[in-house]
């Protein structure tokens, strides 16, 4: 029997601390749940009398929850604890390592996953004495979430002794090496840091910054809402300095400086932490030769996106909303017919230089409308109901020229007959006009690279708005490079005539177009002013016809005069169109779709937080495009039944107007105009960034098993 004594003892010493309670070193009793296990830390054994340390609430969470950072982004609250201490004892509160971004639908959280220790310093009386118990007492609470938040609380003790000088705990100073590590640390850079309207940015420089080392860059604010948790923060990289975009959110500016951390990613993949406080001021400037970050795919090298630019520029001949430029353009081909090879190559070069000046033009535009603060993204002008009432009267003013109404040796006659009397103007004003009514599409490619230039230096943008340019004006400058060309089109005759007078179609019917644009824009009086302008242009245009058939100098005046009297009549309508009311959003044919709901950022929220997955379509009335791929794709029998089986939610979003909302969310995801394509799968995650140019089978593949 004594013989078995010691192989029992053994086995009993093995067998005691499976049974005991799972506390490791000086760590509190946990406080468990199917969700999270939370404890009180110490990394010391001991404490000394006086001598400041460590504690830590440690966290360790079920696979796909999270809790919260200081500041929790879109959604949450981070967790907080309150100490009981002997007297001339005290604690501070949490520091915070670095958190990560954790996506929920539309919304972006900020926090922790898997397991982390908030480390505090305490320090104990001084006046203990060795062999004395240090008792620390904590209630903590904190917010832990997965696809729901549960609020989950505990109360934590530990008994510390007291000795000579402080013993570390080796069992726990990993955790609470890890912590320390992830803590930020003071920038070693100079900073600066504006904001002008919903834009702002952060400018780092130093030595060690360099697109070489740094892989992806992301600033964490302090405070709640000053900046868009969702939206991608755009980096450029130089040698010796970083800038960060930040997109503006819905809470003011502080007071004094704006304090966060700033976050960086190494190429090996280490995350390191730094402190920023810095006073905002204006937009520090792009870096000179920045490049995007590879990591993040924000932006794209200058000369990809001048490729993409160009190749966008040259497919943006084949969108429909082109084709009644075709008929000008087909004129002014036409007439070059046996010209000179000069003459040809002169016309070519007056046409590509109208397209490119009028592309310059439009990208200056949308710069200075972005630094004052404005919403402005391709196609914005036709947000503007005067502008496209204007566009309107022009197309009709064009049409009445080629049907023969009059003749006009300028700008406005541009194909009907200026090219034959060497009228480069002409033109040059077809090459501008023709961009003016192209920003309605949007050409695969040209969303990358537009929205790539809007987050470059001046330059830069401007070289890749030419870009675009030079490649829609490619078809026509090609008579340019060779003008023998010409040589091989039919020769002029009276077959020309015919051709002019059934081009002027195309142009009614852009007339007619841009009529039900406004109509979704404005209500019944601007509809009215609208349509009396149209009144007044088709007058001008007769009347400057009696005037140019006129025989005597008395009739080609009161020609002229009236015809100048209408024109002046039209334009002070204008202003009225500018103010008009606008149209009722649930009236717009761009909005009413069987199926469809109307898009919001909180009913999007609602429908992800219920697990489903939605299909949101980005669209505006103006935009020819979209109308083209709703009814090729979004339309057709396969995809409503899709939809349907499916539980897909159709969200539709109407940017008729304009409005900052959508333009927003087209920022988001790097685009610069409509259409937008979003696929969000069922249960959270990313969503899938459809093109520009729909079929069905492309939609279908892009949803989710039913």
């Amino acid at each position: 029997m004594l013989r078995a004594l010691p192989p029992l003892l053994a086995l009993l010493s093995l067998a005691l601390p499976a049974l005991a309670p799972e506390v490791r070193a000086l760590e509190s009793t946990p406080t468990r749940s199917e969700r999270a296990r939370m404890t009180l830390a110490s990394a010391l054994d001991a404490v000394a009398p006086g001598q400041p340390f460590r504690l830590g609430l440690r966290q360790v969470l079920a696979p796909g929850w999270h809790t919260y950072w200081r500041n929790p982004g879109d959604a949450g609250t981070p967790p907080e604890i309150a100490f009981t201490l002997p007297e001339g004892a005290s604690a501070t509160g949490f520091e915070w390592p670095a958190p990560e971004r954790i996506p929920f639908g539309p919304l972006v959280n900020y926090g922790y996953e898997n397991a982390v220790l908030l480390p505090l310093t305490v320090t104990p009386p001084a006046t203990l004495r060795p062999g004395d118990v240090f008792t620390i007492e904590a209630q903590a609470s904190w917010l832990v979430c997965e696809k729901v938040c549960i609020p989950e609380e505990g109360v934590f003790r530990l008994d510390l002794p007291v000795e000579a000088a402080p013993r570390p705990d080796p069992a726990l100073a990993a955790d609470f090496r890890a912590a320390e590590a992830a803590l930020p640390r003071p920038s070693p850079w100079n900073t600066a840091l504006g904001f002008e309207g919903p834009q702002g940015a952060l400018r780092l420089e130093g030595p060690d910054l360099s697109p070489a080392l740094v892989k992806e860059a992301h600033f964490f604010p302090g405070e709640w809402g000053v900046l868009d948790h969702a939206a991608p923060q755009p980096v450029q990289l130089a040698e010796g300095g970083l800038r960060l975009g930040l997109p503006r959110g819905a809470a003011p500016l502080p007071a004094g400086p704006l304090e966060g951390v700033l976050v960086l990613t190494d190429a090996g993949g280490t995350r390191s932490a730094y402190s920023i406080a810095a006073a905002p001021g204006a937009v520090p400037p792009p870096l000179a030769g920045a490049g995007a970050g590879a990591g993040l795919g924000a932006g794209l090298p200058l000369w990809q996106a001048l490729f993409w630019a160009a190749l966008g520029g040259l497919i943006l001949n084949l969108m429909p909303c082109v084709f009644p430029i075709l008929a000008m353009k087909a004129m002014a081909v036409a007439r070059l017919s046996g010209a000179a090879r000069g003459a040809v190559r002169g016309h070519a070069l007056s046409y590509t230089g109208g397209v490119v000046l009028s592309f310059l033009a439009l990208a200056g535009v949308m710069m200075a409308l972005r630094a004052a603060g404005g919403v402005a993204g391709w196609g914005f002008q036709f947000t503007a109901p005067a502008f496209v009432a204007g566009m309107g009267w022009l197309m009709l003013a064009v049409g009445l020229n080629l049907s023969g109404v009059f003749q006009l040796g300028g700008p406005v006659a541009l194909g009907s007959g200026v090219a034959a009397r060497g009228g480069h103007l002409g033109s040059f004003a077809t090459g501008g006009l023709a961009v003016l009514v192209a920003t309605p599409c949007t050409a695969p490619f040209m969303a990358a690279a537009i929205g790539a230039a809007m987050l470059m230096p001046p330059a830069a943008t401007l070289a890749v708005f030419a870009a675009m340019g030079l490649g829609m004006a490619a078809p026509y400058a090609l008579l340019a490079l060779a003008p023998g060309l010409a040589d091989r089109l039919p020769r002029p005759g009276a077959w020309m005539e015919r051709l002019k007078e059934l081009l002027a179609f195309p142009m009614y019917a852009a007339a007619l177009w841009l009529l039900w644009v406004l109509a979704q824009q404005v209500g019944p009086e601007g509809l009215a002013a609208a349509l009396a302008g149209g009144l007044a242009v088709g007058f001008a245009a007769w009347a400057l016809g009696r005037a140019q058939l006129a025989r005597g100098g008395r009739g080609r005046l009161a020609g002229r005069g009236g015809a100048a009297l209408a024109l002046l009549a039209a334009l002070a309508l204008l202003p009225a169109l500018a103010t008009a009311p606008a149209a009722s959003a649930g009236t717009r044919a761009s909005a009413a779709e069987p199926g469809a709901e109307p898009w919001s950022e909180a009913r999007l929220a609602a429908l992800r937080a219920e697990g489903r997955p939605v299909f949101v379509n980005m669209t505006a009335a103006w935009c020819i495009t979209c109308k083209v791929n709703e009814r090729v794709a979004l339309h057709s029998e396969a995809v409503r039944d899709a939809f349907t089986r499916r539980g897909v939610a159709y969200l539709k979003g109407d940017w008729t107007d304009g409005g900052p909302a959508i333009a927003a969310v087209l920022r988001r995801f790097g685009r610069e105009g409509v259409p937008l394509y979003l696929v969000y799968p069922p249960g959270g995650g990313e969503p899938a960034l459809l093109p520009q140019i729909l079929t069905e089978a492309l939609v279908l593949e892009a949803l989710p098993p039913g």
